[in-house]
């Protein structure tokens, strides 16, 4: 069965912080499940057994190999889309995480082609969809960290 497609996947995604008005994606390979080549702000599915600050902190490590420290939880929404001719359904609880620059990297190479810094104001393209909708719906609370 397939998360998202099967049944409803539930995933906490993130978006790092530097403190310095910058926001962290990357983008996604050709051997990730879907939306290749478009920039991701990070995510995962939520692990049985793990609270969801536990697997967004775990998901930090696991994607850019450094702690991150929660600033906010963004309030959780529904993520419809389609890929391939598949319907997708996720439910997703994003988080704003504060990361130290020095310590980012690319730990998983074989699902990201490459990381980078961007501001809000000159954001990359082009955007996950589910990333761009956020943008969108969030614009506020985003805008907070941009002082």
């Amino acid at each position: 069965m397939k998360t998202g497609i099967d049944h409803i996947g539930v995933t906490t995604v993130f978006y790092c912080i530097d403190g310095k008005r910058n926001f962290l994606f990357h983008k996604r390979s050709k051997n990730c499940r879907d939306e290749h080549g478009k920039w991701d702000c990070g995510g995962g599915k939520l692990e049985f057994g793990s609270t969801l600050e536990e697997n967004v902190l775990r998901e930090v490590m696991e994607e850019y190999g450094c702690k991150g420290e929660i600033q906010e939880q963004l309030p959780a929404h529904s993520s419809l889309r389609e890929w391939d001719g598949e319907k997708i359904h996720w439910v997703a609880i994003p988080f704003i995480v504060k990361v130290n620059p020095d310590e980012v990297r690319n730990n998983e190479p074989e699902k990201i082609d490459e990381i980078s810094w961007f501001g809000l104001d000159n954001l990359p393209s082009p955007l996950h969809p589910a990333v761009q909708a956020e943008m969108e719906r969030y614009k506020e609370r985003f805008r907070k960290y941009l002082k």
